[in-house]
Protein backbone atom coordinates (compact mmCIF):
# COMPACT_ATOMS: atom_id res chain seq x y z
CA UNK A 1 0.00 0.00 0.00
CA UNK A 2 2.79 2.28 1.13
CA UNK A 3 4.40 1.50 -2.52
CA UNK A 4 1.39 2.63 -4.11
CA UNK A 5 1.42 5.61 -2.53
CA UNK A 6 4.72 6.60 -2.83
CA UNK A 7 4.22 5.45 -6.80
CA UNK A 8 1.11 7.84 -7.13
CA UNK A 9 2.95 11.09 -5.20
CA UNK A 10 5.82 10.29 -7.72
CA UNK A 11 3.60 10.02 -10.78
CA UNK A 12 1.48 13.30 -9.38
CA UNK A 13 4.82 15.44 -9.20
CA UNK A 14 5.92 14.25 -12.18
CA UNK A 15 2.72 15.74 -14.00
CA UNK A 16 2.58 18.80 -12.02
CA UNK A 17 5.82 19.61 -13.49
CA UNK A 18 5.11 18.74 -16.78
CA UNK A 19 1.90 20.87 -16.31
CA UNK A 20 4.27 23.71 -14.98
CA UNK A 21 6.59 22.93 -18.45
CA UNK A 22 3.57 23.39 -21.06
CA UNK A 23 2.00 26.35 -19.39
CA UNK A 24 6.14 28.18 -19.65
CA UNK A 25 5.98 27.16 -23.47
CA UNK A 26 2.30 28.24 -23.64
CA UNK A 27 3.42 31.96 -22.47
CA UNK A 28 7.03 32.19 -23.76
CA UNK A 29 6.14 30.71 -28.06
CA UNK A 30 3.72 32.22 -30.69
CA UNK A 31 3.50 34.94 -33.09
CA UNK A 32 6.13 36.92 -30.77
CA UNK A 33 8.60 34.69 -28.99
CA UNK A 34 9.78 35.56 -25.41
CA UNK A 35 12.53 34.27 -23.40
CA UNK A 36 11.96 32.89 -19.73
CA UNK A 37 13.97 36.07 -18.79
CA UNK A 38 11.55 38.00 -20.67
CA UNK A 39 8.24 36.89 -18.87
CA UNK A 40 10.09 37.10 -15.33
CA UNK A 41 10.71 41.17 -16.01
CA UNK A 42 6.96 41.38 -17.21
CA UNK A 43 5.59 39.60 -14.06
CA UNK A 44 7.33 43.00 -12.17
CA UNK A 45 6.09 45.43 -14.73
CA UNK A 46 9.94 45.83 -16.33
CA UNK A 47 10.64 45.35 -20.05
CA UNK A 48 9.16 46.32 -23.37
CA UNK A 49 5.60 48.34 -23.27
CA UNK A 50 4.29 45.78 -26.07
CA UNK A 51 5.70 42.93 -24.58
CA UNK A 52 4.24 43.47 -21.39
CA UNK A 53 0.87 44.22 -23.20
CA UNK A 54 1.33 40.86 -25.28
CA UNK A 55 2.26 38.98 -21.90
CA UNK A 56 -0.44 40.64 -20.00
CA UNK A 57 -3.63 40.96 -22.23
CA UNK A 58 -3.14 37.86 -23.91
CA UNK A 59 -0.82 35.03 -23.02
CA UNK A 60 -1.14 34.85 -19.38
CA UNK A 61 -5.14 35.15 -19.64
CA UNK A 62 -4.98 32.19 -22.66
CA UNK A 63 -2.71 29.82 -20.49
CA UNK A 64 -4.63 30.51 -17.46
CA UNK A 65 -7.63 29.71 -19.18
CA UNK A 66 -6.23 26.30 -20.83
CA UNK A 67 -5.27 25.18 -17.41
CA UNK A 68 -8.61 26.24 -15.72
CA UNK A 69 -10.59 24.83 -18.37
CA UNK A 70 -8.53 21.87 -18.78
CA UNK A 71 -8.87 20.52 -15.42
CA UNK A 72 -12.32 21.15 -15.03
CA UNK A 73 -13.89 19.25 -17.95
CA UNK A 74 -11.73 16.87 -17.28
CA UNK A 75 -12.84 16.30 -13.57
CA UNK A 76 -16.01 17.27 -14.35
CA UNK A 77 -16.13 14.28 -17.18
CA UNK A 78 -14.44 11.98 -14.36
CA UNK A 79 -17.40 12.65 -11.95
CA UNK A 80 -20.19 11.87 -14.75
CA UNK A 81 -18.89 8.73 -15.31
CA UNK A 82 -18.74 7.84 -11.55
CA UNK A 83 -22.34 9.25 -10.71
CA UNK A 84 -24.09 7.56 -14.32
CA UNK A 85 -21.38 4.45 -13.77
CA UNK A 86 -20.58 4.72 -17.36
CA UNK A 87 -17.15 5.38 -18.63
CA UNK A 88 -18.91 6.85 -22.17
CA UNK A 89 -20.13 9.92 -20.30
CA UNK A 90 -18.81 13.03 -20.60
CA UNK A 91 -19.85 16.90 -20.62
CA UNK A 92 -19.42 16.81 -24.42
CA UNK A 93 -20.94 13.96 -25.59
CA UNK A 94 -24.10 14.10 -22.95
CA UNK A 95 -24.68 17.27 -23.94
CA UNK A 96 -24.00 19.29 -20.91
CA UNK A 97 -21.43 21.55 -22.47
CA UNK A 98 -24.33 22.24 -25.40
CA UNK A 99 -26.70 22.88 -22.34
CA UNK A 100 -24.09 25.61 -21.09
CA UNK A 101 -23.59 26.49 -24.85
CA UNK A 102 -27.07 27.57 -25.15
CA UNK A 103 -27.14 29.72 -21.68
CA UNK A 104 -24.03 31.83 -22.66
CA UNK A 105 -26.25 31.78 -26.60
CA UNK A 106 -28.80 33.56 -25.21
CA UNK A 107 -26.74 35.85 -22.71
CA UNK A 108 -25.15 36.89 -26.10
CA UNK A 109 -28.48 37.20 -27.62
CA UNK A 110 -29.43 39.90 -24.85
CA UNK A 111 -26.02 41.83 -24.94
CA UNK A 112 -24.14 40.18 -22.27
CA UNK A 113 -20.75 39.27 -23.55
CA UNK A 114 -19.06 38.37 -20.14
CA UNK A 115 -19.15 38.18 -16.30
CA UNK A 116 -20.97 36.80 -13.49
CA UNK A 117 -24.63 36.38 -15.53
CA UNK A 118 -22.79 34.57 -18.89
CA UNK A 119 -20.93 32.03 -15.71
CA UNK A 120 -24.54 31.50 -14.27
CA UNK A 121 -26.46 31.01 -17.52
CA UNK A 122 -23.95 28.40 -18.66
CA UNK A 123 -24.16 26.67 -15.09
CA UNK A 124 -27.86 26.65 -15.55
CA UNK A 125 -27.82 25.34 -19.02
CA UNK A 126 -25.55 22.50 -17.50
CA UNK A 127 -27.03 21.66 -14.87
CA UNK A 128 -30.49 21.25 -16.24
CA UNK A 129 -29.03 18.83 -18.53
CA UNK A 130 -27.69 16.91 -16.09
CA UNK A 131 -30.92 16.59 -14.26
CA UNK A 132 -32.23 15.23 -17.73
CA UNK A 133 -29.74 12.54 -18.50
CA UNK A 134 -29.98 11.42 -14.75
CA UNK A 135 -33.67 11.06 -14.56
CA UNK A 136 -33.88 9.58 -17.75
CA UNK A 137 -31.30 7.07 -16.70
CA UNK A 138 -32.34 6.47 -13.48
CA UNK A 139 -36.11 6.13 -14.41
CA UNK A 140 -36.40 3.97 -17.66
CA UNK A 141 -33.56 1.84 -16.43
CA UNK A 142 -31.95 2.61 -19.82
CA UNK A 143 -28.67 0.62 -20.67
CA UNK A 144 -25.26 2.27 -20.40
CA UNK A 145 -25.70 2.49 -24.21
CA UNK A 146 -29.10 3.86 -24.37
CA UNK A 147 -28.57 6.58 -22.17
CA UNK A 148 -25.31 7.98 -24.29
CA UNK A 149 -27.58 7.44 -26.97
CA UNK A 150 -30.13 9.49 -25.16
CA UNK A 151 -27.52 12.15 -24.65
CA UNK A 152 -26.04 12.68 -27.84
CA UNK A 153 -30.00 13.17 -29.24
CA UNK A 154 -30.16 16.23 -26.13
CA UNK A 155 -27.00 17.08 -27.37
CA UNK A 156 -28.01 18.01 -31.16
CA UNK A 157 -31.68 19.48 -29.74
CA UNK A 158 -29.20 22.05 -27.34
CA UNK A 159 -27.17 22.57 -29.86
CA UNK A 160 -30.14 22.96 -32.22
CA UNK A 161 -32.01 25.60 -30.39
CA UNK A 162 -28.49 27.34 -29.96
CA UNK A 163 -28.16 27.67 -34.03
CA UNK A 164 -31.86 28.69 -34.29
CA UNK A 165 -30.81 32.13 -32.25
CA UNK A 166 -28.14 32.98 -33.76
CA UNK A 167 -29.98 32.34 -37.40
CA UNK A 168 -32.73 34.76 -36.17
CA UNK A 169 -30.11 37.22 -34.97
CA UNK A 170 -27.24 37.53 -37.06
CA UNK A 171 -25.27 39.82 -34.86
CA UNK A 172 -24.89 36.41 -32.36
CA UNK A 173 -24.24 34.46 -34.63
CA UNK A 174 -20.42 37.10 -35.39
CA UNK A 175 -20.05 37.05 -31.79
CA UNK A 176 -20.53 32.97 -30.70
CA UNK A 177 -18.17 31.82 -34.14
CA UNK A 178 -15.31 31.11 -32.03
CA UNK A 179 -17.60 29.82 -28.65
CA UNK A 180 -19.22 27.38 -30.59
CA UNK A 181 -16.28 25.69 -32.34
CA UNK A 182 -14.37 26.60 -29.10
CA UNK A 183 -11.17 28.41 -28.62
CA UNK A 184 -9.20 31.05 -26.14
CA UNK A 185 -8.15 33.53 -29.02
CA UNK A 186 -11.05 35.98 -27.19
CA UNK A 187 -10.35 35.45 -23.97
CA UNK A 188 -10.03 37.47 -21.56
CA UNK A 189 -9.32 37.75 -17.20
CA UNK A 190 -12.87 40.12 -17.11
CA UNK A 191 -14.19 36.25 -18.36
CA UNK A 192 -12.17 34.32 -16.67
CA UNK A 193 -12.60 35.79 -12.97
CA UNK A 194 -16.26 35.06 -12.10
CA UNK A 195 -16.13 31.29 -13.95
CA UNK A 196 -12.33 31.11 -11.85
CA UNK A 197 -14.71 31.48 -8.71
CA UNK A 198 -16.89 28.30 -9.65
CA UNK A 199 -13.95 26.15 -10.40
CA UNK A 200 -12.21 26.56 -7.44
CA UNK A 201 -14.82 26.68 -5.40
CA UNK A 202 -16.21 23.12 -7.21
CA UNK A 203 -13.15 21.58 -7.42
CA UNK A 204 -12.56 22.11 -3.20
CA UNK A 205 -15.70 20.76 -2.83
CA UNK A 206 -15.34 17.48 -4.85
CA UNK A 207 -12.02 17.34 -3.08
CA UNK A 208 -13.65 17.08 0.27
CA UNK A 209 -15.84 14.65 -0.73
CA UNK A 210 -13.79 11.16 -2.24
CA UNK A 211 -15.02 8.88 -0.09
CA UNK A 212 -18.64 9.77 -0.46
CA UNK A 213 -17.90 9.42 -4.18
CA UNK A 214 -16.53 5.81 -4.17
CA UNK A 215 -19.29 4.86 -2.29
CA UNK A 216 -21.98 6.51 -4.25
CA UNK A 217 -19.74 4.42 -7.56
CA UNK A 218 -20.60 0.99 -5.90
CA UNK A 219 -24.49 1.28 -6.14
CA UNK A 220 -27.25 2.96 -3.90
CA UNK A 221 -27.66 -0.42 -2.05
CA UNK A 222 -24.24 0.04 -0.77
CA UNK A 223 -24.84 3.84 -0.24
CA UNK A 224 -27.69 3.11 2.23
CA UNK A 225 -26.20 0.14 4.23
CA UNK A 226 -23.36 2.44 5.32
CA UNK A 227 -25.58 5.07 5.82
CA UNK A 228 -24.43 7.58 3.37
CA UNK A 229 -28.06 9.37 1.24
CA UNK A 230 -27.72 7.86 -1.99
CA UNK A 231 -30.05 10.38 -3.87
CA UNK A 232 -28.94 13.71 -1.87
CA UNK A 233 -25.33 12.74 -3.04
CA UNK A 234 -25.69 12.11 -6.52
CA UNK A 235 -27.93 15.16 -6.77
CA UNK A 236 -24.71 17.25 -5.02
CA UNK A 237 -21.96 15.40 -7.23
CA UNK A 238 -24.22 16.21 -10.56
CA UNK A 239 -24.44 19.98 -9.50
CA UNK A 240 -20.24 19.85 -9.32
CA UNK A 241 -20.37 18.30 -12.38
CA UNK A 242 -22.70 21.06 -14.09
CA UNK A 243 -20.69 24.30 -12.18
CA UNK A 244 -16.94 22.62 -13.52
CA UNK A 245 -18.55 22.66 -17.36
CA UNK A 246 -20.50 25.21 -17.42
CA UNK A 247 -18.07 27.19 -15.95
CA UNK A 248 -15.41 26.08 -18.23
CA UNK A 249 -17.87 26.33 -21.49
CA UNK A 250 -18.41 29.94 -20.13
CA UNK A 251 -14.97 31.32 -22.01
CA UNK A 252 -13.63 28.24 -23.87
CA UNK A 253 -16.29 27.52 -25.70
CA UNK A 254 -18.15 23.88 -27.01
CA UNK A 255 -14.79 21.86 -26.56
CA UNK A 256 -15.27 18.38 -26.83
CA UNK A 257 -13.82 15.10 -25.68
CA UNK A 258 -11.57 16.56 -23.25
CA UNK A 259 -13.56 15.00 -20.70
CA UNK A 260 -13.95 11.67 -22.05
CA UNK A 261 -10.01 11.64 -23.31
CA UNK A 262 -8.61 12.43 -20.03
CA UNK A 263 -10.28 10.73 -17.22
CA UNK A 264 -10.65 6.89 -19.37
CA UNK A 265 -6.79 7.14 -19.95
CA UNK A 266 -6.26 8.33 -16.31
CA UNK A 267 -8.15 5.99 -14.89
CA UNK A 268 -6.04 3.18 -16.46
CA UNK A 269 -2.84 4.46 -13.89
CA UNK A 270 -4.96 5.33 -10.79
CA UNK A 271 -8.01 2.71 -11.36
CA UNK A 272 -11.36 4.41 -10.01
CA UNK A 273 -10.21 5.44 -6.70
CA UNK A 274 -11.55 9.11 -6.35
CA UNK A 275 -8.77 10.54 -4.19
CA UNK A 276 -6.12 9.37 -6.79
CA UNK A 277 -8.26 9.61 -10.19
CA UNK A 278 -9.73 13.55 -9.57
CA UNK A 279 -6.02 15.34 -8.67
CA UNK A 280 -4.78 13.62 -11.78
CA UNK A 281 -7.37 14.25 -14.26
CA UNK A 282 -7.45 18.02 -12.51
CA UNK A 283 -3.34 17.98 -13.75
CA UNK A 284 -3.08 15.88 -16.63
CA UNK A 285 -6.71 17.27 -18.32
CA UNK A 286 -4.81 20.79 -17.62
CA UNK A 287 -1.76 19.92 -19.26
CA UNK A 288 -3.21 18.20 -21.94
CA UNK A 289 -5.49 21.52 -23.07
CA UNK A 290 -2.95 24.02 -23.18
CA UNK A 291 -0.70 21.37 -25.25
CA UNK A 292 -3.28 20.97 -28.04
CA UNK A 293 -3.83 24.96 -27.75
CA UNK A 294 -0.28 25.85 -28.17
CA UNK A 295 0.04 22.86 -30.87
CA UNK A 296 -2.92 24.43 -33.10
CA UNK A 297 -1.36 27.97 -32.10
CA UNK A 298 2.02 27.05 -33.80
CA UNK A 299 1.05 24.57 -36.61
CA UNK A 300 -0.15 27.24 -39.05
CA UNK A 301 1.85 30.24 -37.95
CA UNK A 302 1.23 32.88 -38.48
CA UNK A 303 -2.82 31.78 -39.29
CA UNK A 304 -4.47 30.25 -35.94
CA UNK A 305 -6.35 26.79 -35.91
CA UNK A 306 -9.30 27.05 -32.99
CA UNK A 307 -7.88 24.48 -30.77
CA UNK A 308 -11.58 23.13 -30.78
CA UNK A 309 -11.05 21.67 -34.36
CA UNK A 310 -7.91 20.13 -33.03
CA UNK A 311 -9.60 18.15 -29.99
CA UNK A 312 -12.73 16.76 -32.51
CA UNK A 313 -9.82 15.50 -34.98
CA UNK A 314 -8.52 13.76 -31.79
CA UNK A 315 -11.58 12.76 -30.06
CA UNK A 316 -13.58 11.67 -32.67
CA UNK A 317 -10.98 8.46 -33.05
CA UNK A 318 -11.17 8.20 -29.48
CA UNK A 319 -14.47 7.91 -28.67
CA UNK A 320 -15.11 5.77 -31.71
CA UNK A 321 -12.25 3.46 -30.54
CA UNK A 322 -13.63 3.21 -26.85
CA UNK A 323 -17.12 2.43 -28.49
CA UNK A 324 -15.44 -1.16 -30.05
CA UNK A 325 -13.06 -1.49 -27.21
CA UNK A 326 -15.96 -1.77 -24.79
CA UNK A 327 -18.58 -3.47 -27.61
CA UNK A 328 -21.38 -1.25 -25.97
CA UNK A 329 -23.58 -2.13 -29.07
CA UNK A 330 -23.88 -5.69 -28.27
CA UNK A 331 -23.25 -6.09 -24.43
CA UNK A 332 -25.30 -3.11 -23.34
CA UNK A 333 -27.61 -2.30 -25.86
Amino acid sequence: MQNNTSNFRLLFTGSLLLCAAVACFSICLGAVTFSPCEVILALFQKGEPMNLNILKYARLPRTTACLMGGAALSVSGAVLQNVLANKLASPGIIGVNAGAGLGVTICCAFGVMYGWPVSVSAFLGSLATVIIISIFSGRTGASKTTVILGGVALNSMLNAFSESITVLNPDVAVLTTEFRVGGFSAVSMQKLLPASAFIFTALILLFTLFNELDVLTLGDESAQSVGLPAKRYRVLFLILAALLAGSAVSFSGLLGFIGLIVPHFVRKITGNESRRLLPLCAVTGAAFLTLCDLIARLLFMPYELPVGILMAVIGGPAFVWLLLKMKGGHRNG
